[in-house]
């Protein structure tokens, strides 16, 4: 018998510069349905990938001094990049789309053709405004305080040849679609869709550009490329071999339509409108379900790197291990809705749910069967009157649990689980197992409450697996559950584990977080990757890390110009023991790496400055320092700070090594 099909997508990422948190946040989510569904056993096909073409990524390029394809291959190849933040997510993506591919840039130019061939996509002028960043054309009707409604940022106006998708030709099919089916989830994101873009009137839609050049070329009209959106959304296709030779017809056979897409709500509009409408076009099925989710916000808003409220989840997973983000990433926030990220919220969730709830129950029980039984429980068990209402609760587990993983409402499954895990540590209060060790007549009931106790976390970490994939494992083999006992099957049978189950106690999952001094920490670090301040006024004293005196002479400008200044990469960064006050700094300078001692060590963390770019000064002298026992080779560029405190001009990730600063 096959295995049944599931199909699910993240949205093709812009990468135009790093990505954040509330990136990581949908594609986990996507990744714990992708893991939650092979559980089940499904042939599951999870795809994400990068969308690389569009003016904003031409300018990004043009400024960095590089070629566009240059620019997106280190984004999503380079260091740090969008395939590396996967990798350390433990996103189990099977199949990863650029739109830079080739064989995706030549489906994308048939598919255009199709829809011009058939009359839905014609030739026209452009007239209205546009929104760089957002790649976004409106009307005015839908400006929002004359700015974009998606981002708030200001639009301009724009006029140029185009072609048109007919899109309102299909205005009433997807009217109906998303009145009349539940295509569109939550249900909450209908009614802005059809009251706010389709009853005022939908209108066609630009689909090609010519002012400027970074896209899929039309090949009947190399003037134009193809607009955003249309090379874009059917990336869920092209990935399955549509129109092209990269996989065979059969993946898109077998896998389309999509289960569901998973995108972010600023995005839903070119999901549930415009991507259907294109599908009908092409007279295709359309994906059975779109989810819009819900932003994380930081500080009362969205997260945008051109605010400067971005958090960082390498250095949250880095610092905390990936687990315990993922977790709390979907333990925390509704997905469907806005979430506000907090430090305070983060380490709560850590210490409460994964320390004292899970990691505590699981070390109490393997402690306990190591020092009652040697580890080994003994067959010979004794029920009791405590033992009924967990075993009930841990017998309907995987029921609840699947019917909150089905509407895609992560927390209310974890919240599931972690009931059941709440009541096995009451369960221990109740039956007292250091009480019934002191009787020899009571071994056999110590044995069965602490298979009981077993038992009950292997079937909740089995439905942890898609959350906790590396915890679980590890969680696993302290229970001596083998494969067999970390199925799905398994997880709605009370009893799998057999009696004499052989438990040990090892690390320690979860370690508690002292919050007071990790708040502190955490702040220091997060502040030290928002934007650079504003310089010092002139009058005050240079930073300590420069050894600058506080009253310089003037020197003349030819003397100024013997200064070279040029951005570094910083590859390491480490305390000394023989100084508290300087850091050593490992900086790659464009063509080798260089050694900096500086004097930031009382306001900088070391993993604070790693992987970052920052100025230095290249062609000062090499300077013994600590009776000679190190030379630097450099001197790191920072400021005084009004309050004391020392601030680095950092530059942005995509600027190469080397870079000269004028």
């Amino acid at each position: 018998m096959s295995k049944k099909k599931f199909y699910i997508t993240t949205p093709i990422y812009y990468p135009s510069d790093r990505l954040h948190i509330g990136h990581a946040y949908c594609s986990v989510a996507t990744d714990a349905m992708a893991r939650y569904k092979r559980l089940q056993g499904y042939d599951v096909l999870f795809l994400t990938g990068t969308d690389e073409h569009g003016l904003k990524i031409e300018q990004k390029a043009r400024e960095a001094g590089v070629t566009p394809q240059q620019f997106v291959d280190n984004i999503v190849e380079g260091p740090r990049g969008v395939k590396d933040l996967w990798k350390l997510m433990d996103v189990s993506y099977d199949r990863f789309i650029r739109t830079t591919d080739d064989y995706h840039v030549t489906a994308i130019q048939r598919i255009f053709k199709r829809m011009y061939d058939k009359g839905d996509i014609y030739k026209g002028t452009y007239k209205g405004k546009y929104c760089t960043p957002c790649e976004s054309f409106w009307t005015e009707s839908q400006l929002v305080n004359g700015c974009c409604p998606d981002c708030g940022r200001p639009v301009v106006d724009a006029e140029e040849e185009a072609y048109f998708f007919r899109l309102s030709k299909y205005a009433s099919r997807v009217r109906d679609l998303l009145v009349n089916t539940d295509f569109l989830q939550p249900r909450s994101r209908v009614n802005e869709m059809v009251h706010n873009f389709i009853d005022p009137g939908l209108e066609d839609l630009c689909v090609s550009r010519t002012s400027f050049s970074w896209g899929v070329p039309v090949d009947f009209d190399p003037r134009h490329v193809v607009y955003v959106w249309i090379d874009a959304l059917f990336n869920y296709t092209t990935a399955l071999g549509l129109l092209n030779d990269r996989y065979p017809d059969s993946d898109y056979e077998t896998y389309w339509p999509a289960d569901v897409h998973f995108v972010g709500k600023e995005i839903v509009r070119f999901h549930s409108i415009i991507w259907p409408a294109m599908l009908m076009s092409m007279e295709m099925p359309l994906p059975k379900h779109v989810f819009g989710h819900g932003w994380l916000n930081f500080g009362g808003e969205k997260m945008s790197k051109s605010r400067g409220n971005v958090v960082d989840p390498y250095l949250l997973g880095e610092r905390y291990g990936v687990d315990a983000l993922r977790f709390f990433l979907l333990r925390t926030f509704p997905f469907g809705s806005d979430g506000n990220f907090t430090n305070e919220l983060l380490i709560q969730t850590i210490n409460t749910d994964l320390a004292n709830d899970l990691g505590n129950l699981l070390s109490r029980t393997t402690a306990m069967a190591e020092k009652y039984f040697g580890g080994t429980l003994p067959e010979q068990q004794a029920e009791g009157p405590e033992d009924a209402e967990l075993l009930a609760m841990a017998g309907a587990l995987r029921g609840r649990y699947e019917a909150e993983m089905e509407k895609y409402a992560f927390q209310n499954a974890l919240g599931e689980v972690f009931t059941v895990i709440a009541r096995a540590n009451k369960y221990i209060d109740e039956t007292a197992p250091w009480v019934l060790a002191k009787n020899e007549a009571d071994r056999p009931r110590l044995a069965r409450v602490l298979y009981d106790l077993a038992e009950t976390l292997r079937i909740c970490l089995v439905l942890l697996r898609p959350f906790l994939p590396g915890t679980c494992a590890k969680a696993f083999a302290q229970l001596g559950a083998g494969e067999a006992l970390q199925s799905w099957e398994s997880a709605a049978v009370f009893g799998a584990l057999p009696a004499a189950a052989a438990l040990h106690k090892g690390e320690n999952l979860f370690p508690r977080i002292d919050a007071e001094k990790e708040l502190a920490a955490l702040d220091a670090l997060m502040a030290a990757q928002k934007p650079a301040e504003a310089p010092a006024p002139a009058n005050r004293p240079a930073a300590p890390a420069a050894d600058i005196g506080e009253h310089s002479p003037e020197i003349s400008f030819d003397e100024f110009c013997k200064v070279e200044m040029r951005v570094a990469e910083v590859r390491a960064a480490e305390r000394m023991a023989e100084s508290r006050k300087l850091l050593k700094l490992t900086v790659f300078d464009g063509e080798r790496e260089r050694c900096i001692l500086s004097g930031i060590a009382k306001w900088w963390a070391p993993e604070a400055l790693a992987g970052k770019k920052v100025a230095i000064v290249a062609n000062l002298a090499p300077r013994p320092m600590l009776g000679g026992s190190y030379v630097s080779e450099g001197m790191l560029v920072a400021a005084d700070t009004p309050d004391g405190g020392c601030s680095i001009a950092f530059y942005p990730d995509d600027l190469p090594a080397g870079s000269r600063i004028h």
